[in-house]
């Protein structure tokens, strides 16, 4: 075992990534995701690399993997028969939700029916008050019948959710430890104080009841992936990616599998934060396009933006408020259904429409001749010259044109009737305008001038989109890394050890008693390094605090960072000016007068790395040589022109060219628009202006 050796892998809807890093060298591949048994595509990824690079599985030193599983599951229902417990008269919060509609004009809205039905939410007698007192006693007598109906019903998991266990969970542990004495030892059990100890018991009981249904299922997948592995000879340490941006344990990853359901576009940010730092570029747009989603994060110096909440299995994929919320340390990004799988159609309206639903990995795009017949982008990509058949995911998949062709004309250029490129075109356009129409709507609610940001694209998509999206968004430099079509994987191999703990405890401000809260926040520091510290060795653990502010009377609440040390009185006006200087940019005005206080409280133990080098200047280079020439559509010309092909691998730092251009590599291939240059940095980026 070599720890300089490090494996990644990051299985997503259509294809699964794997890299391999020794030292300065870099093997990589794109399987297509086995979607039934996700293990088979990560070993076949995994034997690939290996063979390639000249190692054995015993090399690896460090395996660290990223996975949709709990995601899909959730959105598929295919997680455990799960029952919930709960304080007599709550079984219904799941059912009531926010007590809202999500969207005022649809009179047939369809919400995410609740993981548990109504007749598997069982209660029982109690009441804690928020300050411990007991109001109402436990019934204790109830929980052998709720056992019998556990046992009745097949039940593998069950979630246990309290009124006010967010601060008190003495009632919530005593139910677990009569249950576990009366139920069978492989049904798992999640509490609400475990999982998302926070105020809001919709939320809370949601992100507990998701925990529970995805559990067994990554405990199982988890294991089988772990036996294949040794019986590789692989005995490398496994790290698993968290959707906050860091790395934890097998161990962590069972117990709390929900915060896993964003790992792979959290790996994909960690990679943008590491270029931008390099780079020198304070206001980035991280733009992340695969096979079956597009997710585009905001990153100012190098930090995306984290929060708390977050939205699985939406009724509506791109419409806030109609999925399952979940409390966990995520990274702030907006996902929507603009992948390379994405399916184009015309409607009953004749108006052309792209996804949200894609084709996977199975049946795939019409191209991939795996029995799908609908026209899909990637389709569309290889109508236009985007994509050269003759060499997709590094020649390993071999694509049907003829299909691919027949698939565009048929659902789209006929029912229009256009022909030639314009049906493909028709198609790119559409979906490269949702994903604008989602990264403007993005920077608003974040309050971003998104034309004061550099694009950094990565995915197997992003590099064929990035130019027109750029245009049509207002930015003017965009970049794409090396091995770009594996970013998120490389993410994971810069991401650290990382672990957050959250409680809720209001506080206000004014008169601030900073000796109700530093012990808290002690007890936390604690938790997370002992978490963190499983993980690493002889490594210097740093602590990151962030509270949850509002004006009191508000119902929500921004972030604002905490100085990672005991907090005295003087703190108290410091805190209200950050959260005022963080308020404004959201919202342009701050309230004068109003106080303020802190709601929920949040501690980050990450291990210390490296901070990236700051790239020098490049030399300049005389210009590349093509290796041939391809007909591409350049949508800003609005024709299809003879453009030169490159071979990345040939390019050196300093070299330059003008678009439009191809430049091709093993896992994707970057179009430089008509309207953009393109220079190769000192580490090897495709940097692309756009011309003024």
């Amino acid at each position: 075992m070599n720890k300089a050796i490090k494996l990644a892998s990051d299985i997503g809807g259509t294809f699964t990534d794997i890299v391999l890093e020794h030292g300065l060298k870099r093997w990589s591949a794109k399987v297509l995701t086995t979607t039934q048994a996700p293990e088979r595509g990560v070993i076949e990824g995994v034997q690939i690399v290996l063979r390639e690079a000249g190692l054995a599985a015993s090399d690896v030193g460090t395996f660290i993997h990223g996975t949709t599983l709990a995601t899909n599951s959730l959105i598929e229902r295919k997680g455990a028969p799960t029952a919930f417990i709960t304080t007599e008269g709550f079984r219904d919060v799941l059912e009531q939700g926010y007590e809202k509609r999500f969207d005022h004009y649809d009179l047939m809205i369809d919400r995410a029916e609740p993981l548990v039905p109504r007749h598997l939410r069982l209660t029982v007698k109690e009441r804690l008050a928020v300050n411990g007192d007991e109001l109402i006693a436990l019934d204790e007598s109830a929980i052998p019948e709720i056992a019998a109906t556990i046992a009745s019903e097949g039940i593998k998991a069950v979630a246990i959710g309290f009124i006010n266990a967010y601060a008190h969970d003495r009632h919530e542990r005593r139910v677990a430890e009569r249950l576990r004495s009366l139920i069978a030892d492989d049904i798992t059990i999640c509490l609400s104080s475990e999982v998302a100890p926070e105020i809001r018991e919709y939320e809370r009981f949601s992100t507990t009841v998701a925990n529970a249904y995805v559990r067994p299922l990554m405990s199982g997948y988890l294991m089988r992936l772990e036996a294949q592995l040794e019986a590789m000879e692989m005995r490398a340490p496994i790290f698993l990616m968290m959707s906050g941006g860091g790395l934890t344990t097998p161990d962590i990853a069972r117990r709390f599998p929900i915060r896993l359901v964003e790992s792979g576009p959290a790996g994909g940010a960690i990679l943008a934060g590491m270029l931008a730092m390099q780079s020198n570029l304070p206001n980035v747009m991280s733009f992340d396009m695969g096979g079956t989603t597009a997710k585009i994060c905001f990153l100012k110096h190098g930090e995306p933006e984290r929060s708390h909440r977050f939205e699985v299995a939406r009724a509506y994929r791109d419409l806030k408020g109609s999925g399952l919320p979940v409390r966990i340390p995520v990274i702030e990004m907006v996902e929507i259904g603009a992948g390379g799988g994405s399916i184009a159609r015309v409607d009953e309206m004749s108006r052309l429409t792209v996804g949200p639903d894609s084709a996977g990995s199975t049946p795939g795009p019409a191209a991939y001749g795996r029995g799908g017949t609908r026209p899909t982008v990637t389709d569309a990509n290889i109508g236009l010259g985007k994509i050269d058949p003759a060499f997709f995911a590094g020649g390993k998949i071999a694509l049907d044109v003829e299909a691919s062709q027949e698939a565009v004309m048929t659902a789209v250029g006929k029912p229009l009737r256009i022909d030639g490129m314009w049906p493909a075109a028709g198609i790119t356009e559409i979906v490269e305008e949702n994903m604008a129409a989602a990264a403007r709507i993005h920077a608003i609610e974040r309050g971003v001038d998104v034309t004061e940001s550099a694009m950094i694209a990565f995915g197997g998509g992003a590099p064929l989109h990035a130019c027109r999206l750029a245009e049509k968004i207002g930015i003017k430099r965009v970049l794409v890394p090396v091995s770009a079509g594996v970013g998120s994987a490389i993410g994971f191999l810069r991401a650290p050890i990382s672990f957050e703990i959250t409680r809720s405890f209001v506080l206000p401000f004014a008169g601030f008693d900073p000796g109700r809260i530093n012990p808290v926040l002690a007890a936390m520091q604690r938790d997370a390094r002992l978490i963190v510290a499983s993980g690493v060795s002889k490594q210097k653990i740093e602590i990151r605090i962030v509270a949850d502010c509002r004006y009191v009377g508000q119902g929500h609440e921004i972030q604002v960072t905490i100085p990672a040390k005991p907090l005295t009185k003087a703190d108290a006006p410091k805190l209200v000016a950050a959260f005022e200087k963080a308020y404004r940019q959201v919202y342009g005005l701050v309230i004068p007068g109003q106080p303020v206080e802190a709601v929920t409280w949040s501690v980050t133990a990450t291990s210390a790395g490296s901070k990236p080098t700051k790239l020098h200047q490049s030399i300049s280079r005389a210009s590349p040589k093509p290796i041939k020439s391809r007909m591409l559509f350049d949508p800003a010309l609005g024709k299809a022109v003879k453009a030169p092909v490159y071979w990345r691998e040939s390019l050196r730092s300093g070299m330059s060219l003008k678009g439009p251009a191809i430049i091709a590599e093993h896992e994707t291939s970057t179009i430089v628009g008509a309207n953009f240059t393109a220079r190769i940095d000192a580490a090897g980026s495709i940097v692309m202006e756009r011309k003024s």
